[in-house]
């Protein structure tokens, strides 16, 4: 599915008409979004961005591999019954409690590996009190929603979301959803594609056309670590809002930029911190943790390390010690796997520090 997404891009991008510059035509990039076109100058992110969690955070009917996969999902929970089945391009969420049955379609699907489900139900738009867990490849409550005690059909069918919960949703997991703070889902385009990040990459592509390079989109590595922790933060949670939404205990491990700031170590202006330091987000995440042990020796190696690194020419911060145990592997001390409530879904925790045995979650 996603080597095919990727191929797909380079498939449209050489169908397309072009222009004198070599470029697409202009009409051809409003139709088809900036992702294809800016395979021209970026090739190498916009092939790679389309395969990512990413690109695929939200689908529509029809392009859900998850389902696909799994037409017949079943779970009970308490005194009611739930099957999340597909039959082609049509996906139908179901719960009962063995005299009333409510059924609705599957509008919007949100994620690609774990998985909830957005439903339409009188105008009003409803998280699934159910979702998708690979790790029981199978059904169970939808982390955050477990404090939810449903006493009728209706309640256990999922929970109402708020009109700034939908924007935030659909802000987040879409590109193009929300215009002068009001939700637009007729011009949402589904995932996280360039225009997300890259505010006024189609007027770019568009500008590029007549020779006219000077509307480029800010370049984001340029960005201080805390600014760019802020960036990440609009969808991965800042500092401050998971402070203002009171996220404590494991829970808030998600929160990655919060996470982050917490660490001893974090320092808003030194490079080697930030998101962009250790992630592309044009590509996969590496889960190899052996993959990171240069980004940690950029600070916490020896002198000879140091000088041997890309950014070797910034001393090593004040108090950076060198780690009297390993040298490899570093993020799987320094960064534990934490196993979310519910235990169905793991996440590497972004609070960089000295793990001691017994030491319970911090903040």
């Amino acid at each position: 599915m996603y080597i095919l997404s990727g191929l797909l891009s380079v498939i449209l991008f050489a169908a397309m008409p072009v222009s004198s510059t070599g470029l697409p035509a202009p009409a051809q990039v409003r139709s088809s979004g900036p992702a294809s076109a800016c395979l021209s100058c970026h090739r190498a992110q916009a092939v790679a961005q389309p395969q990512t969690p990413m690109a695929q955070a939200l689908m529509l009917p029809g392009t859900n591999p998850t389902v696909k996969a799994n037409p017949k999902l079943t779970v009970r929970k308490g005194d009611y019954s739930y099957t999340v089945e597909t039959h082609g391009d049509s996906t139908t969420y179901s719960v009962t409690d063995g005299v009333r049955t409510l059924s609705l379609p599957v509008r919007w699907s949100f994620g690609v590996g774990g998985q909830t489900w957005i439903l339409e139900r009188d105008g009003q738009l409803y998280e699934s009190l159910v979702s998708y867990y690979p790790n029981v490849a199978g059904l169970d409550t939808t982390i955050g929603d477990e404090r939810i005690t449903p006493h009728t059909v209706d309640e256990a069918m999922g929970r109402k979301l708020t009109q700034g919960e939908t924007k935030a949703c659909f802000g987040c997991h879409a590109s193009n959803a929300v215009h002068d703070r009001k939700l637009t889902l007729e011009s949402m385009e589904p995932g996280v594609t360039c225009e997300h990040c890259h505010a006024g990459a189609t007027a770019h592509v568009l500008d590029s056309l007549q020779g006219d390079f000077s509307s480029a989109p800010p370049k984001l590595g340029k960005l201080s670590s805390e600014d760019i922790s802020s960036f990440c933060g609009q969808c991965h949670r800042t500092w401050e809002s998971v402070v203002r939404g009171h996220f404590h205990g494991e829970i808030n491990v998600r929160f990655q930029p919060y996470r982050l700031a917490n660490s001893k170590c974090f320092d808003g202006t030194d490079p080697r911190i930030s998101c962009l330091a250790c992630h592309d987000p044009h590509q996969n995440v590496v889960r190899e943790d052996s993959t990171y042990d240069t980004k940690c020796l950029a600070c916490h190696g020896s002198s000879a390390q140091l000088a041997s690194t890309r950014t070797g020419s910034a001393p090593a911060p004040a108090g950076a010690k060198s780690c009297p145990v390993s040298k490899s592997d570093c993020v799987s001390c320094h960064m534990p796997k934490v196993t979310l409530p519910g235990g169905h879904m793991k996440f590497t925790d972004h609070q960089i520090r000295v793990v001691k045995p017994g030491d319970g979650y911090p903040n």
